[in-house]
């Protein structure tokens, strides 16, 4: 007998389902079904993990979604093509763009238009039939395709289900088709079942009743099993059902805008003439032929691909943060490449970097190019708003990211819905780390007088270890960008994320390139802003056009400091292990900094790559290679594997895997410490490397590697980028020490270092920190009058130049508000305290915190005096205050008089004396 399974729940329907999508498809392969729907209440968020599951198992998936009206009514959607399918995807999107984050609203009018392709299962609830007969005739009004589906449980209500049902479908002219409200893909998940019920309900599994399921039968049972069940006709109809559901997302076609190309030229030739405009500005002495070479390899692999719309869009939106004076800063796969430099979308030369263009977008690996453009954090929002401006709520969305259970989330909600004690839970919560293992939380238990074997500990041990990794809810990326052509819900569903103003759209990263998606990642980052603060001061003070282009390249003084460990508030190299790392890697040179930045990771140093690559660099280690091609992917890092790209390569060109393979190893990387599925490469890695003549230590090292990039790993492409910030602030901190020191307290928070140690280290570098002052100081830091050379602490200062001093702000005031410290700073000069508190509005408690800053030492002789007067300044009554504006009205009035009696007087030039 076949069956088709076409109501299926999964935990994408958070906290009701108990089993992942690929678990049931794959359940459902080795059951012999037809196919399968995946059917998430309101939702597609799983639907992309359940297509790249089926197509490995080999079963069909139908797409489509579950509904609960607000009439009781309970449907399920079937998507039979793709216009089905965007209709129920743009019904969701208006379902869930009308509620509140995570929810959703329902009635049978909604689906009056735009849904008459969709396929449609009601599920009858076990009322009296008189109560139905009007709702199916309403439906039947409402879908041309409609059928009752009957779903049975070995419950009590068993006969009247299937009564109703039959009665329904004479009356009604409707036909029947057996489904069952899948839950999980085995029985053995109903205790997980359980607790996510009362997880959702916020009570515990002892209190659930009628809430919960009454039995463990809502899952994929085998088809003997129906056939006892269901009349032979009932399960055949569901296969008829599945035969007309022919939609894939395979079918689904991403669209560009394409409104970014002038009518009268090709994407092609626009990228073209943007490029080498750009590249006229880059080198306005003439393009080198090896760059022009470079250029036109890039253009025409874009051109094979069909990427020019991605690339312009990018180009685009960072044109706009720059005619915005908003600092921005790409890196990625594709970021720093010769196209993108012309575009200024990096300012990572490709002359400085021998990056592939190929390792990053490739025709054998058939992926879509990947950006990030990082902007100025406290501007970012500006960005963001003008995509949703230029392109419209329907077309631009974020993407969604996907929050999982992990240890102790799970250990508390877990704990509660078991009706643990709620302080032994917490404490249990608050004592594991991340990184621990189960015998690590069996030891806390014991230590919390706990016995693991009792039958209560070892479900919640059991149950803990079931849910980790279930999603819980969706919250939004940190900013990758999904833009389309077409209405974007037509593609995937959108709903509101948490923050007002932004909305996400139902897949993650991952689904994204699942499907060969494209995203824009539009990213804040503070040593951007701390950057283009510290030159704005450093240009308004000096006059100067400083920008991050003009810049000396490998200023041998910059390497110098670095050198000698002298980093703090030197972007990504500022940590005691970056400063410990500096003296000992000496960085002579631009890429010694993007392996700088990359090696003092977790990934290289669980690899024990660190110490062998340290010693080949001072020449204490010969530099071997076992062959060619390794010698190839390693010889830029003397042999050893630092970046993730290497260790993807190794895995092709030393283990034999394929491109496919190397790329799910990708992938598995990024998600082995949520979801696992790192083992099953150890074997294949490690034996493909020995029998291809390497050794099992640098085997097995290089999987260790692999493991601690799973969490931590750095990209070559994104060290090169972050090589550029580290080179540039650690230039400004050489240079012009006033002006940095300046533009990072005006962003903190940032970093590792409080405004007290920024503050001393300008000091000991020379420059004349002077103190918060009402008189003199504005709300942001800022640079005053040019002091001697700044000498530095370890070198001569030959030709140094004149160095600032560095005025503190109030924003240094601890408790001071932005709002009253402009007002302070408007209002001034002040002839003593008592005309600051009428002047500048400021009350008591501002006025204290004004003492005990210092900020007062200029009106009232030193600090303790300051406080005494601070303390004896008492509010104006309301009466006081009256007669005070009285009197000023009054002043004002005379002075009005006194100047329409008064002749007329010209006002002095340089001509009269």
């Amino acid at each position: 007998m076949r069956f088709a399974e076409l109501h299926c729940i999964s935990n994408y329907s958070f906290l009701r389902g108990a089993s992942h999508p690929e678990e049931l498809v794959k359940q459902a392969a080795a059951l012999g079904y037809e196919a399968i729907a995946l059917t998430d209440e309101c939702s597609f968020c799983g639907v992309v993990r359940a297509h790249t599951a089926a197509k490995a198992c080999g079963i069909k998936l139908i797409i489509g979604a579950e509904f609960h009206l607000q009439e009781g009514i309970h449907l399920v959607l079937l998507a039979p093509d793709r216009i089905a399918y965007g209709q129920l995807s743009a019904l969701i999107t208006r379902l869930r763009r009308r509620s509140p984050k995570g929810e959703y609203r329902v009635q049978l009018e909604d689906f009056r238009w735009g849904v008459d392709e969709c396929l449609a299962l009601w599920i009858p609830a076990c009322t009296g039939i008189e109560a139905l007969i009007p709702q199916g005739r309403d439906l039947k009004d409402f879908f041309p395709t409609l059928w009752v589906s009957l779903q049975l449980f070995h419950e009590a209500q068993d006969l009247d289900k299937t009564a109703n049902a039959l009665t329904l479908a004479m009356r009604l002219d409707l036909p029947l088709v057996a489904s069952n409200g899948v839950h999980a893909h085995v029985p053995s998940r109903q205790p997980l079942q359980d607790v996510l019920a009362a997880i959702r309900h916020k009570t515990t599994v002892a209190k659930l009743g009628s809430r919960g399921f009454q039995n463990a039968e809502r899952h994929l049972r085998p088809v003997a099993e129906l056939e006892a069940l269901y009349p032979p006709e009932l399960l055949e109809e569901s296969c008829r059902i599945a035969t007309r559901c022919r939609f894939s997302l395979d079918e689904l076609r991403y669209e560009y805008p394409r409104e970014l190309v002038p009518p009268h030229l090709t994407p092609t030739n626009y990228l073209r003439q943007l490029t080498y405009a750009g590249a006229a500005e880059r080198w306005p002495d003439g393009v080198p032929e090896e760059t022009r070479t470079l250029i036109e390899k890039e253009l025409a692999l874009i051109s094979e691909l069909g990427y020019e719309y991605y690339f312009l869009t990018v180009q685009d939106i960072v044109q706009f943060a720059r005619s915005q004076g908003i600092l921005c800063q790409g890196r990625g796969s594709a970021a720093n490449s010769a196209v993108c430099y012309c575009l200024h979308v990096t300012e990572v030369d490709p002359s400085r970097m021998h990056l592939l263009f190929e390792r990053f977008v490739s025709k054998e690996r058939n992926e879509p190019p990947d950006i990030d453009v990082d902007f100025e954090h406290e501007r970012r929002e500006e960005v963001i708003q003008y995509i949703y401006k230029r392109y419209g709520r329907d077309r631009a969305a974020l993407a969604a990211t996907l929050i999982t259970y992990r240890p102790k989330s799970a250990i508390r909600d877990v704990g509660k819905a078991l009706g643990m004690d709620v302080d032994l839970v917490d404490l249990l919560a608050k004592s594991l780390a991340w990184w621990d293992k189960r015998e690590a939380l069996e030891a806390r238990l014991v230590a919390a007088g706990l016995d693991p074997k009792s039958q209560l500990v070892a479900q919640f041990l059991y149950l803990v270890q079931q849910i980790l990794g279930f999603p819980r809810h969706l919250s939004q990326h940190v900013g990758g960008f999904v833009i389309s052509q077409g209405p974007l819900a037509q593609l995937v569903p959108v709903e509101n994320a948490a923050m007002p103003e932004r909305t996400i759209i139902q897949w993650d990263k991952d689904d994204l390139e699942a499907l060969g998606l494209l995203k824009v990642d539009v990213l804040g980052l503070g040593m951007l802003t701390a950057i283009r603060k510290a030159l704005c001061a450093l240009n308004a003070h000096r006059g100067s056009t400083l920008t991050v282009a003009k810049i000396p390249p490998e200023d041998p003084e910059t390497y110098r400091m670095l050198q000698r460990g002298d980093s703090v508030g030197v972007f990504q190299v500022e940590s005691r292990a970056q400063m410990a790392m500096l003296p000992r890697l000496k960085p002579r040179h631009f890429y010694d900094l993007v392996i700088e930045v990359a090696i003092v990771r977790p990934g290289p140093i669980q690899g024990d790559m660190v110490h062998p690559y340290l010693r080949r660099r001072q020449g204490l280690e010969p530099v071997t290679y076992p062959n060619e091609d390794v010698r190839r992917v390693l010889e830029r890092t003397l042999g050893v594997p630092i970046f993730q790209e290497q260790v993807i390569e190794l895995a092709m060109v030393a283990a034999g895997f394929s491109a496919g393979e190397a790329d799910q190893l990708r992938r598995a990387m990024a998600a082995w410490r949520r979801r696992g599925g790192l083992g099953h490469f150890e074997q294949k890695l490690i034996e493909g490397m020995l029998a291809r003549g390497h050794d099992r230590d640098f085997a097995e090292r290089v999987f260790r590697q692999i493991q601690g990039f799973g969490e931590y790993g750095f990209p070559e492409s994104h060290a090169a980028s972050f090589a550029l910030l580290v080179y540039v602030s650690a230039w400004l901190k050489r240079h012009e020490p006033a002006a940095f020191c300046c533009g990072l307290l005006n962003r903190l928070p940032m970093g590792f270092y409080s405004p007290s140690q920024l503050v001393q280290d300008a000091e000991r570098h020379g420059i004349q920190a002077n103190p918060v002052d009402v008189q003199l100081s504005t709300w942001d830091h800022r640079l005053e009058s040019e002091g001697t050379a700044a000498p530095d602490v370890h070198e001569a200062a030959d030709g140094a130049r004149a160095q600032p001093s560095l005025r503190l702000g109030l924003r240094m005031v601890k408790g001071l508000a932005q709002e009253v410290g402009e007002r302070i700073a408007a209002a001034r000069p002040f002839n003593d305290i008592d005309d600051l508190v009428k002047r500048a509005a400021i009350n008591s408690q501002t006025l204290r915190f004004l003492a005990r800053a210092g900020a007062l030492q200029r009106l009232a002789g030193h600090r303790y005096q300051a406080h005494w007067e601070a303390a004896a300044i008492q509010p104006s009554t309301a009466l006081e205050q009256a007669t005070e504006g009285r009197a000023a009205e009054g002043r004002a009035a005379e002075n009005r008089a006194a100047e329409s009696r008064a002749p007329y007087q010209p006002e002095p030039t340089d001509d009269v004396t």
